[in-house]
């Protein structure tokens, strides 16, 4: 059978397909739990973001008095042991420090009050759409973290291979000859559609 033959091009992206699996599986259900976000209100209540109190702590630590917050961020987590990426709001020197550390199953939002040196400690109750929904919004590369950044190239390989997947799809279509009447109302309708997507949404 020819290299170029399109049987043989599908069977050599079979074991990407099956490597990629996990990552589509998250991006089908997350992409549904977001589409679907009225019903999850309904089952959990309006506040689907519930955080539990976990713990309150005087912060011995000493920032510095001109650290940035992600400066002032870092520090703290790493004092807590919990180190990894992370958002923050608010600033060291000002009336509150937020920090949201990331984190898929149990993430945590960590407040740091300046006047009384307190760090109160938050834990997010798991809620599966909450859970895909990280997930899918889950970026690495603006982390200064390894598993971030291996997290981010996983999802650009998943991008360049429905890329491949479409275009190599279009050329399988066009080398089966039995596939090209059927193909081409495929093709067409689907360029319809998201036409008149573009147009009427």
């Amino acid at each position: 059978m020819p290299a170029t033959d399109p049987i043989s091009l599908g069977t050599r992206t079979l074991y990407l397909a099956v490597f990629l699996t996990p990552w589509m599986l998250i991006y089908a259900l997350s992409t549904m739990a977001m589409n679907h976000r009225e019903f999850f209100k309904r089952l959990y209540g309006e506040d689907s973001a519930e955080f539990e109190h976990e713990a309150d702590i005087i912060y011995a630590g000493a920032l510095p008095a001109n650290a940035t917050p992600q400066q002032a961020a870092v520090q703290i987590l790493r004092d807590l042991n919990r180190d990894g990426s992370f958002s923050v709001q608010g600033r060291p020197d000002g009336e509150r420090l937020r920090i949201f550390r990331h984190d898929p199953i149990s993430p945590r939002r960590i407040t740091y009050t300046p006047n009384d040196h307190k760090l109160v400690i938050e834990r997010q109750v798991f809620r599966t759409h909450a859970f895909l929904e990280q997930m899918h919004r889950r970026r690495g590369y603006e982390h200064d973290y390894f598993n971030d950044d291996i997290w981010a190239f996983c999802v650009d390989l998943v991008i360049v291979a429905m890329v491949f997947w479409g275009l190599s799809g279009l050329w399988m279509w066009w080398e089966v000859r039995t596939t090209r009447k059927w193909g081409a109302f495929c093709l067409l309708a689907g360029i319809t559609l998201l036409g008149f997507f573009l147009v009427a949404i």
